[in-house]
């Protein structure tokens, strides 16, 4: 090749197709991507955040009029009150909610979701069901004196000068814009607590709920099976009328050391449930139970490999999965896999970061949502450090 100037263009193209693969390389190695499937992430952005507020534990679903709906837990900013910190028992906390058109752009004011009668209420856990109707799961807190505390029946849970009241759930038929009365579950036959109504706990959790193929819901609740030391244990409840009702299933998750609690399920496109499932006392490792008989029974529950807690799964259009979490362990953030349609490949799929720039543990808790073919937004509570009041936000991913 003598001819200087097609030289020049060989080795330019060279030089650029070298730069190029080398970019593409690089994207794989950060993001985590599968073969077939790469994750971008265009954003991290802010959706709420307000100095006198503590804002937390959010979930989104999207609306039959193709709105989204975003729920979290609002309370007081208690630093604002000379205190030296906050706390997530806080008998004033309520249930918000904000909209949005896009997933980008949100109603700056929230609107009252619920508040509770008897004291806070915590983790709004939105399932929108095929048929448009809503469901909101959500337990609350009570604040007790010593005086009433003596007359409640033993054992009961107190925290932070408050009583655990168990759990509650919340329909809409107008796209969350009025909420029936509250519907209160029965307790799981493990569960060892009383309610200042002197009967054992209603089931509770945080996770998100799943409508089976048949049209049965599924939710993965947590129970004090133990008092000294306490331990909690996952089962299984089963609605057949769109949650107005609730019956026991089965046991999810029990183990003589490990707790299990917070958790979500989720239904493979094999009709296979899965639950995915926050622990304590195993170094804060995530674990995952499946059954295949519709939710009749689980198989042993297996850890997965990483640490995560709690998580939330999210079926994307090629029928794979994005599972989130929060990471409350340095560098603080938010992660991700990508699995297989029957998640089975929890432990070798790679770990997506999407963010590691959290000021300290409190933070997390992350729920994703379809905004169109190839993007999800993934919204979760944050903080940047650790003076930082908490505030929901949210990352746009694209993946295709």
């Amino acid at each position: 090749m003598n001819n200087p100037r097609k030289r020049i263009l060989a080795l330019s193209i060279v030089y650029f197709c070298t730069i190029a693969l080398s970019g593409a390389m690089q994207a794989q190695q950060v993001s985590g991507d599968r073969p077939g499937l790469q994750v971008k992430k265009i954003k991290d952005f802010v959706i709420y955040k307000d100095t006198l507020f503590h804002a937390a534990f959010p979930s989104i679903v999207q609306c039959v009029d193709s709105t989204y709906l975003l729920a979290f837990r609002r309370a007081p900013e208690r630093r604002n009150y000379g205190e030296s910190g906050f706390n997530h028992i806080d008998p004033n906390s309520y249930l918000v909610s904000l909209r949005s058109t896009d997933g980008e752009h949100w109603s700056e004011s929230p609107s009252l979701l619920y508040a509770h009668p008897f004291g806070g209420s915590q983790d709004p856990c939105l399932l929108r069901l095929r048929d448009g109707t809503i469901l909101c799961a959500s337990y609350g807190w009570a604040p007790m004196s010593a005086e009433a505390l003596a007359a409640i029946q033993k054992p009961y849970f107190e925290a932070s000068g408050s009583l655990f009241l168990g759990g509650y759930l919340l329909r809409s038929t107008d796209n969350g814009e009025h909420w029936e009365e509250p519907i209160y579950p029965p307790a799981v036959p493990a569960e060892i607590n009383h309610t200042l109504f002197q009967r054992a706990v209603p089931a509770y959790n945080r996770g998100a709920l799943c409508e089976g193929k048949d049209g049965r819901l599924f939710w993965v609740i947590a129970a004090t099976d133990r008092e000294e030391p306490q331990k909690t244990s996952n089962h299984l409840l089963v609605s057949d009328d769109q949650g107005r009702s609730w019956e026991y299933s089965c046991p999810v998750a029990t183990d003589e050391e490990v707790s299990f609690n917070e958790a979500s399920v989720y239904e493979t496109p094999d009709g296979e449930l899965l639950a995915f499932l926050r622990t304590e006392n195993f170094g804060d490792t995530a674990c995952i139970a499946r059954s295949t008989d519709g939710g009749k029974s689980f198989q042993k529950w297996q850890p997965m490999g990483f640490k995560g807690h709690p998580l939330q799964a999210h079926r994307l259009p090629n029928e794979q999965v994005l599972l989130v979490y929060g990471y409350r362990h340095q560098p603080f953030g938010i992660r991700a896999k990508l699995l297989n349609a029957s998640c089975t490949d929890f432990e070798t799929a790679p770990e997506i970061v999407l963010r590691d720039d959290g000021g300290n543990g409190d933070l997390g808790y992350p729920w994703s949502v379809q905004l169109d073919e190839h993007r999800v937004l993934v919204v979760y509570y944050y903080n940047r450090q650790t003076t930082d009041n908490r505030h929901i936000a949210g990352t746009l991913l694209e993946i295709k």
